[in-house]
Formats: structure tokens, sequence, C-alpha cells
């Protein structure tokens, strides 16, 4: 993850001020838009939902400060349709597009599709010849944080929980590896775990240290103790 997307734990960036509990969905119409158009053109297929979410790792710093959470959606998507041809930057820049049929037209998600499709998810468990290597009570340790084979790629490690020590409280079976899928590599399934670390394990001035926060890991990120 890059520095602004892995804020968790930092000092410095100010304060955190939660939404009330009745706030809308949607503070403005548009935002309901950007995440329709950002599902839409997840529905051709030509990424990822982890390539997605590196995208928007990916904006650039001075951006990702300033933005709100539906402009770095809607910028990222910008990004991916881009780079993947599926329109060109002049079109973009013009809101112009050509006017012959688009050969993606088919794979296009029909609204009488959006709810099927959005009800039934995007189940990530699958099978997997890797070793299941700990049970339920193991202690281990996370990693670097860092994705091991992309240089600044991709991670679901936040770095606050690097080098800490967990336990083992949960076993998930199989999933996709979001270090790998985001990064054309294949799904790359291993075996993830729920992970809990104490408060005064990751923070030096615990506000309660029998907190616990839980994390989903995959196992590479972990280290037997």
């Amino acid at each position: 993850m890059s520095r602004l997307h892995d804020m968790g734990g930092r000092f410095g960036d100010g304060r955190v001020d939660a939404e009330p509990a009745d706030a809308p969905v949607f503070a403005e119409e548009w935002h309901a838009r950007a995440l329709a158009v950002t599902l839409a053109a997840g529905s051709l297929g030509l990424w990822t939902l982890d390539a997605s979410r590196h995208s928007r790792e990916r904006l650039l710093p001075a951006d990702y400060a300033v933005f709100s959470y539906y402009e770095k959606w809607i910028s990222a998507l910008c990004n991916m349709l881009v780079e993947h041809d599926v329109i060109s930057r002049a079109e973009l820049e013009s809101a112009m597009v050509d006017s012959e049929p688009s050969p993606l037209q088919a794979r296009r998600l029909a609204p009488d599709k959006v709810a099927k499709v959005l009800s039934s998810g995007g189940p990530t468990e699958r099978e997997s010849s890797e070793k299941v290597r700990f049970s339920i009570g193991d202690a281990v340790r996370a990693g670097c944080g860092q994705n091991r084979n992309v240089n600044g790629g991709h991670s679901r490690l936040p770095s606050y929980a690097a080098g800490k020590k967990g336990r083992i409280v949960q076993c998930y079976g199989a999933h996709v590896f979001p270090d790998a899928n985001a990064h054309g590599q294949g799904e790359a399934p291993e075996p993830l775990y729920c992970v809990a670390f104490r408060a005064d394990v990751l923070w030096a001035h615990a506000e309660n240290p029998n907190d616990e926060v839980m994390l989903d890991l995959w196992q590479s990120y972990l280290d037997p103790m």
C-alpha cells in the first residue's frame, strides 16, 4: 500500500471526524453515479477488484491527499480506462467518444441484471494445493508489509502490523491473493487467516491494552514464532 493509502496508526495527519449515524449514503448525487460507473466498468472484465484498489493507491499523493472518497474512485477509474485502451485521453478530456460501437458493448452490465450481480457478490474462496501452515491458537509474526514480487505493489498487510506478534483465531481456507491478482499474475490462492494483535503490541500508548485488532492476513504475510 502507498503511504497515503496506509495511514493506520500514523501521527501528524490530523483528526478523523466520524460521520453522523444518520448521514446519507451519498452526500451528493454524483457520488452514486461514480459508484455505478465504476461497477459497470468493472463488469467489462478488463481488470480485477484488486487491480482497481491498486489504481487508487497509484493516484498522485498530492491529489490523493485532497480528493474526496468518490473523487479518488472516479479518478482511478479514468486512469484504468485509458490504460486499458477503453477510451483515449483525448476522448476523456473532450468528453466526446468515437461514434463507432465499442467491441466491449456485448460485455456491458445491463440494467436489469445489476441487482442480481450485486446481490451474488464475488466469492474469493478457491481450491489450492498450498499446505496450511497454521492452526487456531498459533503464535505468528507479520512480515514486512511490502509486496514481495512487485516493488511498490499492492498488499493488504497494513504497515502498523508489520513485524508484530499475533495469534491465529480463525482459518478461512484458501482465497485469491491480492498481491498477485492486482498485477496480472493470476489469482495465486493461498490460505487466509484472522489474526488477533493486542493493542499494546501495535501501539506505543494503547488506550486499552486489553483491546485487540483483528486482521485478515494471507499465509505468505506470516512467519511462525
